[in-house]
C-alpha cells in the first residue's frame, strides 16, 4: 500500500517505518496520524514481521511533534484510536519497538520515542518537551511516560522548564539506550534489531507483555499469580519456538525461529 506521509520498508522480519515529511522537520498533523495508524496495525498484524524501527526523513528531525502551522491554518486535530504518531496509546503491542532519533525528537516527537520500548539517538539528537511555550501540554503521553521512565523530580526539571536535553544527558537520566555517531541511528538501530531477531519472537513479545502488564499490577506477588494468564505468555508456551528452542540447545545448532 503506498502512503503519502510515511515511508514503508521491511528488510526480513524487520519493518522501517520513516515519518516522511522533512519539509515540515517531519511534524505530524491527522493524515500522518492515521497513515501511521495503518501501517503500526499492519506490522502488529503480521506474524512474519518482528520488529518495527522508526524513524524520520533526512538529517535534521525525528519529529518536530505536533504541526502547529497546519492547526494554526484550520487543519483538522486529533489523531485515531492509538494516540499520536498512531503508537502514543498502543498499549496492547507485544512487538518491540524502537526509535532511531535523528536530529529534533520535541514534543510529540519524544512522546512518539518515548512510546516505543527502546530509544538509539544520534548524537546530534535533541529531547523536549517544549509544549507549555506555545500554551500547550504534552498530552500525548510525555507526561506519564517520562516521569516513569526517569523519576517524577528529574521528569519535572523538564517538564517545567522545557528545556532541551542532548542524548548523552538522556542515557544518563536513563530514557536513551544506545547514542549513535550522527547520520548513523537508523543503522545503529536495525543491528540493535537484528539482535532481537536471533532470540524467539515469542518469547519476546511474553517478555515485552510481562514487564509492561507487571508495572501496571500493584504488587510482584499480585503479578507471579497473574503472568500465565497474560495473552503472550500463553501463546508463548503453545508455540513451536518453545519446541524449537530446546531442541536447537541440545542438537548444538542456530534455532530456526517461526516466531508462532
Amino acid at each position: 500500500m503506498a502512503y503519502q506521509f510515511v515511508r514503508v520498508e521491511r528488510e526480513g522480519p524487520i519493518t522501517v517505518v520513516t515519518m516522511n515529511r522533512p519539509e515540515v522537520y517531519n511534524a505530524l498533523h491527522k493524515p500522518a496520524h492515521m497513515e501511521m495508524e495503518q501501517v503500526f496495525d499492519a506490522f502488529d498484524a503480521d506474524p512474519d514481521q518482528w520488529v518495527c524501527v522508526l524513524t524520520g526523513a533526512g538529517d535534521k528531525s525525528f519529529s518536530a511533534g505536533n504541526d502547529l502551522k497546519y492547526t494554526a491554518a484550520g487543519g483538522e486535530r486529533g489523531w485515531g484510536r492509538t494516540g499520536f504518531g498512531g503508537i502514543t496509546q498502543r498499549f496492547e503491542s507485544t512487538k518491540p519497538y524502537i526509535a532511531a532519533v535523528n536530529g529534533f525528537a520535541m514534543g510529540g516527537g519524544f512522546e512518539v520515542a518515548l512510546a516505543c520500548d527502546l530509544i538509539v539517538a544520534a548524537e546530534n539528537a535533541t529531547f523536549a518537551l517544549p509544549e507549555p511555550s506555545v500554551g500547550l501540554a504534552a498530552m500525548a503521553g510525555g507526561l506519564l511516560r517520562l516521569p516513569r521512565v526517569i523519576g517524577e523530580k528529574q521528569a519535572m526539571g523538564m517538564i517545567l522548564t522545557g528545556r532541551r536535553v542532548t542524548p548523552q544527558e538522556g542515557k544518563q537520566l536513563g530514557f536513551v539506550n544506545e547514542i549513535a555517531p550522527a547520520g548513523q541511528a537508523l543503522q545503529a538501530a536495525k543491528a540493535l534489531a537484528l539482535k532481537i531477531c536471533e532470540l524467539s519472537p515469542m518469547s519476546i513479545r511474553a517478555s515485552k507483555q510481562a514487564v509492561v502488564k507487571s508495572l501496571q499490577t500493584p504488587s510482584v506477588e499480585q503479578a507471579f499469580k497473574e503472568q500465565e494468564s497474560w495473552s503472550a505468555v500463553q501463546a508463548m508456551f503453545k508455540s513451536a519456538d518453545l519446541v524449537e528452542g530446546p531442541k536447537a540447545f541440545a542438537e548444538k545448532r542456530k534455532p530456526v525461529w517461526k516466531g508462532r
